[in-house]
Protein backbone atom coordinates (compact mmCIF):
# COMPACT_ATOMS: atom_id res chain seq x y z
CA UNK A 1 0.00 0.00 0.00
CA UNK A 2 1.76 3.21 -1.24
CA UNK A 3 1.40 6.68 0.06
CA UNK A 4 0.88 7.49 -3.40
CA UNK A 5 -1.70 5.61 -4.44
CA UNK A 6 -3.31 6.71 -0.89
CA UNK A 7 -3.05 10.38 -1.94
CA UNK A 8 -4.29 9.71 -5.40
CA UNK A 9 -7.25 7.97 -4.04
CA UNK A 10 -8.52 10.24 -1.51
CA UNK A 11 -8.02 12.92 -4.01
CA UNK A 12 -10.35 11.39 -6.53
CA UNK A 13 -12.72 10.55 -3.99
CA UNK A 14 -12.95 14.29 -3.05
CA UNK A 15 -13.65 14.92 -6.17
CA UNK A 16 -16.35 12.50 -7.22
CA UNK A 17 -17.90 13.42 -3.90
CA UNK A 18 -17.74 17.18 -3.62
CA UNK A 19 -16.91 20.57 -6.07
CA UNK A 20 -13.49 20.93 -4.14
CA UNK A 21 -11.02 21.22 -7.18
CA UNK A 22 -8.69 19.02 -7.02
CA UNK A 23 -5.25 18.80 -8.89
CA UNK A 24 -5.06 17.43 -12.63
CA UNK A 25 -1.58 15.17 -11.56
CA UNK A 26 -3.94 12.93 -9.00
CA UNK A 27 -5.98 11.93 -12.66
CA UNK A 28 -2.86 11.01 -14.51
CA UNK A 29 -3.48 7.43 -16.30
CA UNK A 30 -7.03 7.28 -14.27
CA UNK A 31 -9.70 5.79 -16.30
CA UNK A 32 -12.53 6.86 -14.08
CA UNK A 33 -13.48 3.32 -11.93
CA UNK A 34 -13.58 3.77 -8.19
CA UNK A 35 -13.36 -0.03 -7.53
CA UNK A 36 -9.61 0.65 -5.19
CA UNK A 37 -10.49 4.50 -4.33
CA UNK A 38 -13.52 4.01 -2.60
CA UNK A 39 -11.41 2.79 0.21
CA UNK A 40 -10.98 6.59 1.00
CA UNK A 41 -14.51 7.95 0.66
CA UNK A 42 -14.80 7.80 4.87
CA UNK A 43 -11.63 9.92 4.61
CA UNK A 44 -13.37 12.17 1.68
CA UNK A 45 -16.31 12.89 4.06
CA UNK A 46 -13.73 14.40 6.62
CA UNK A 47 -12.62 16.93 4.38
CA UNK A 48 -16.04 17.41 2.61
CA UNK A 49 -17.55 18.16 6.03
CA UNK A 50 -14.80 20.11 7.58
CA UNK A 51 -16.28 23.48 6.31
CA UNK A 52 -19.29 22.70 7.59
CA UNK A 53 -18.24 21.46 10.79
CA UNK A 54 -16.05 24.18 11.80
CA UNK A 55 -19.20 26.84 10.56
CA UNK A 56 -21.37 25.05 13.24
CA UNK A 57 -18.34 25.19 15.95
CA UNK A 58 -18.22 29.10 15.64
CA UNK A 59 -21.75 29.98 15.47
CA UNK A 60 -22.34 27.99 18.48
CA UNK A 61 -19.16 29.39 20.29
CA UNK A 62 -21.18 32.66 19.74
CA UNK A 63 -24.26 31.31 20.37
CA UNK A 64 -26.08 31.96 17.64
CA UNK A 65 -29.78 30.62 17.03
CA UNK A 66 -29.19 26.70 17.13
CA UNK A 67 -31.99 25.75 14.42
CA UNK A 68 -30.37 28.51 12.06
CA UNK A 69 -26.65 27.21 12.98
CA UNK A 70 -28.09 24.07 11.96
CA UNK A 71 -29.22 25.09 8.86
CA UNK A 72 -26.43 27.07 7.49
CA UNK A 73 -24.46 24.32 8.37
CA UNK A 74 -27.07 21.48 6.23
CA UNK A 75 -26.66 24.62 3.60
CA UNK A 76 -23.30 24.69 3.58
CA UNK A 77 -22.67 20.96 3.01
CA UNK A 78 -25.15 20.73 0.24
CA UNK A 79 -22.81 23.78 -1.64
CA UNK A 80 -20.01 21.96 -1.16
CA UNK A 81 -20.83 18.45 -2.24
CA UNK A 82 -22.89 20.01 -4.82
CA UNK A 83 -26.47 18.11 -2.98
CA UNK A 84 -24.95 15.22 -4.82
CA UNK A 85 -26.57 12.91 -2.35
CA UNK A 86 -30.16 14.86 -2.17
CA UNK A 87 -30.64 14.31 -5.86
CA UNK A 88 -30.13 10.71 -5.44
CA UNK A 89 -32.67 10.86 -2.48
CA UNK A 90 -34.93 12.77 -4.51
CA UNK A 91 -34.84 10.42 -7.71
CA UNK A 92 -34.89 7.34 -5.30
CA UNK A 93 -37.99 8.42 -3.55
CA UNK A 94 -39.68 9.42 -7.11
CA UNK A 95 -38.72 6.27 -8.82
CA UNK A 96 -40.01 4.23 -5.76
CA UNK A 97 -42.99 6.42 -5.03
CA UNK A 98 -44.50 6.45 -7.91
CA UNK A 99 -44.50 3.18 -9.99
CA UNK A 100 -44.14 -0.79 -8.76
CA UNK A 101 -42.81 -1.43 -12.34
CA UNK A 102 -38.57 -1.93 -11.78
CA UNK A 103 -37.58 -0.82 -15.63
CA UNK A 104 -40.81 2.61 -15.23
CA UNK A 105 -39.04 3.22 -11.69
CA UNK A 106 -35.23 3.07 -13.31
CA UNK A 107 -36.37 5.76 -15.82
CA UNK A 108 -38.01 8.07 -13.34
CA UNK A 109 -35.02 7.86 -11.68
CA UNK A 110 -33.29 9.24 -14.72
CA UNK A 111 -35.20 12.02 -15.10
CA UNK A 112 -34.01 15.38 -13.73
CA UNK A 113 -37.06 16.44 -13.08
CA UNK A 114 -38.44 16.32 -9.09
CA UNK A 115 -41.59 14.82 -8.43
CA UNK A 116 -44.24 14.90 -5.17
CA UNK A 117 -41.85 12.00 -3.50
CA UNK A 118 -38.67 13.41 -4.04
CA UNK A 119 -39.61 16.73 -2.93
CA UNK A 120 -41.75 15.68 0.28
CA UNK A 121 -38.39 13.69 0.98
CA UNK A 122 -35.97 16.34 0.76
CA UNK A 123 -38.58 18.84 2.87
CA UNK A 124 -38.51 15.62 5.66
CA UNK A 125 -34.70 14.91 4.92
CA UNK A 126 -33.81 18.73 5.33
CA UNK A 127 -35.84 19.06 8.07
CA UNK A 128 -34.62 16.22 10.46
CA UNK A 129 -30.77 16.68 9.81
CA UNK A 130 -31.65 20.66 10.92
CA UNK A 131 -33.70 19.39 13.66
CA UNK A 132 -31.42 16.88 15.55
CA UNK A 133 -28.29 18.89 15.24
CA UNK A 134 -30.05 22.10 16.99
CA UNK A 135 -31.24 19.02 19.42
CA UNK A 136 -27.46 18.31 19.98
CA UNK A 137 -26.35 21.87 20.24
CA UNK A 138 -27.19 22.34 24.09
CA UNK A 139 -25.65 18.63 25.23
CA UNK A 140 -22.68 19.20 23.56
CA UNK A 141 -19.79 22.01 23.39
CA UNK A 142 -18.77 23.61 20.42
CA UNK A 143 -15.95 21.82 19.15
CA UNK A 144 -17.93 18.66 20.30
CA UNK A 145 -20.73 19.78 17.92
CA UNK A 146 -17.95 20.11 14.89
CA UNK A 147 -16.56 16.75 15.44
CA UNK A 148 -19.70 14.88 15.41
CA UNK A 149 -20.39 16.09 12.22
CA UNK A 150 -17.35 14.93 11.35
CA UNK A 151 -17.88 11.78 12.61
CA UNK A 152 -21.73 11.70 10.77
CA UNK A 153 -19.63 12.23 7.85
CA UNK A 154 -17.31 9.74 7.72
CA UNK A 155 -19.55 7.03 8.70
CA UNK A 156 -21.91 8.19 5.88
CA UNK A 157 -19.67 7.68 3.38
CA UNK A 158 -18.75 4.19 5.03
CA UNK A 159 -22.35 3.42 4.08
CA UNK A 160 -21.78 4.53 0.88
CA UNK A 161 -19.52 1.66 -0.20
CA UNK A 162 -21.08 -0.65 2.04
CA UNK A 163 -24.52 -0.19 -0.08
CA UNK A 164 -22.15 0.08 -3.04
CA UNK A 165 -20.32 -3.11 -2.94
CA UNK A 166 -22.98 -5.13 -0.90
CA UNK A 167 -25.73 -5.11 -3.92
CA UNK A 168 -24.81 -5.86 -8.00
CA UNK A 169 -25.35 -2.85 -10.56
CA UNK A 170 -29.56 -2.37 -11.34
CA UNK A 171 -28.39 -1.23 -15.17
CA UNK A 172 -25.10 -1.95 -17.09
CA UNK A 173 -25.08 2.05 -18.71
CA UNK A 174 -25.53 4.00 -15.79
CA UNK A 175 -22.76 6.29 -13.46
CA UNK A 176 -22.55 3.69 -10.61
CA UNK A 177 -21.81 0.69 -13.33
CA UNK A 178 -19.11 2.77 -14.98
CA UNK A 179 -17.23 2.90 -11.66
CA UNK A 180 -16.86 -0.18 -11.11
CA UNK A 181 -17.62 -1.90 -7.69
CA UNK A 182 -15.62 -1.33 -4.75
CA UNK A 183 -13.12 -4.33 -4.59
CA UNK A 184 -13.03 -6.36 -1.04
CA UNK A 185 -9.62 -4.79 -0.22
CA UNK A 186 -11.33 -1.19 -0.64
CA UNK A 187 -14.25 -2.35 1.25
CA UNK A 188 -13.03 -3.27 4.25
CA UNK A 189 -10.33 -0.81 4.43
CA UNK A 190 -13.11 1.80 3.67
CA UNK A 191 -15.61 0.25 6.93
CA UNK A 192 -12.55 -0.19 9.12
CA UNK A 193 -11.15 3.56 8.66
CA UNK A 194 -14.88 4.77 8.57
CA UNK A 195 -16.01 2.82 11.88
CA UNK A 196 -12.92 3.98 13.33
CA UNK A 197 -13.00 7.21 13.15
CA UNK A 198 -16.72 7.65 13.88
CA UNK A 199 -16.32 5.98 17.06
CA UNK A 200 -12.95 7.87 17.99
CA UNK A 201 -14.71 11.27 16.87
CA UNK A 202 -18.10 10.66 18.62
CA UNK A 203 -15.82 10.28 21.85
CA UNK A 204 -14.24 12.87 21.78
CA UNK A 205 -17.33 14.94 21.21
CA UNK A 206 -18.52 13.49 24.29
CA UNK A 207 -21.56 11.73 22.90
CA UNK A 208 -21.52 9.21 25.58
CA UNK A 209 -20.98 5.17 24.51
CA UNK A 210 -24.46 3.95 24.84
CA UNK A 211 -25.89 6.67 22.71
CA UNK A 212 -23.48 5.80 20.37
CA UNK A 213 -23.47 2.60 19.74
CA UNK A 214 -27.22 2.69 19.66
CA UNK A 215 -27.05 5.14 17.09
CA UNK A 216 -24.66 3.31 15.26
CA UNK A 217 -27.07 -0.23 15.36
CA UNK A 218 -30.16 1.91 14.52
CA UNK A 219 -28.78 3.41 11.30
CA UNK A 220 -27.32 0.23 10.52
CA UNK A 221 -30.72 -1.21 10.82
CA UNK A 222 -32.07 1.53 8.53
CA UNK A 223 -28.98 0.79 5.54
CA UNK A 224 -29.61 -2.73 5.36
CA UNK A 225 -33.67 -2.27 5.47
CA UNK A 226 -33.02 0.19 3.05
CA UNK A 227 -30.62 -2.19 0.88
CA UNK A 228 -33.14 -4.89 0.96
CA UNK A 229 -35.54 -2.75 -0.60
CA UNK A 230 -33.42 -1.57 -3.18
CA UNK A 231 -32.91 -5.17 -3.85
CA UNK A 232 -36.30 -6.24 -4.12
CA UNK A 233 -37.67 -3.15 -6.08
CA UNK A 234 -34.53 -2.66 -8.59
CA UNK A 235 -32.22 -5.46 -8.68
CA UNK A 236 -29.36 -3.69 -7.33
CA UNK A 237 -27.52 -0.39 -7.05
CA UNK A 238 -27.66 2.54 -8.53
CA UNK A 239 -25.78 6.12 -8.45
CA UNK A 240 -28.92 7.29 -6.93
CA UNK A 241 -29.08 4.98 -4.45
CA UNK A 242 -25.63 4.74 -2.81
CA UNK A 243 -26.16 8.55 -2.49
CA UNK A 244 -29.76 7.96 -0.96
CA UNK A 245 -27.97 5.24 1.49
CA UNK A 246 -25.50 8.22 2.48
CA UNK A 247 -28.54 10.46 3.46
CA UNK A 248 -30.38 8.19 4.94
CA UNK A 249 -27.50 6.73 7.19
CA UNK A 250 -26.86 10.67 8.13
CA UNK A 251 -30.49 11.19 8.56
CA UNK A 252 -30.86 7.99 11.21
CA UNK A 253 -27.37 8.88 12.95
CA UNK A 254 -27.67 12.59 13.46
CA UNK A 255 -31.63 11.77 15.19
CA UNK A 256 -30.64 8.69 17.06
CA UNK A 257 -27.64 10.91 18.69
CA UNK A 258 -30.12 13.82 19.19
CA UNK A 259 -33.10 11.42 20.79
CA UNK A 260 -30.24 9.81 23.33
CA UNK A 261 -27.29 11.94 24.19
Amino acid sequence: MRLRDLTDDLARSIAFLSRFPVPERHFVGFDGRLVRAARAFPAAGLMIALPAAALLSLMDAFNADATLSALLAIGLLAIVTGALHEDGLADVADGLGATHDREKALTIMKDSRIGTFGGLALILNIGIRTAALAALIPSLSPSGMGLTVLAVAALSRTAMVWHWQSLPPARRDGVAASAGVPDADATRLALVSGLGAGLVLLAIAGAGLLPTLVSLALSAAFLVLFGRSIESRLGGHTGDTIGAAQQITEMALLAALALSV
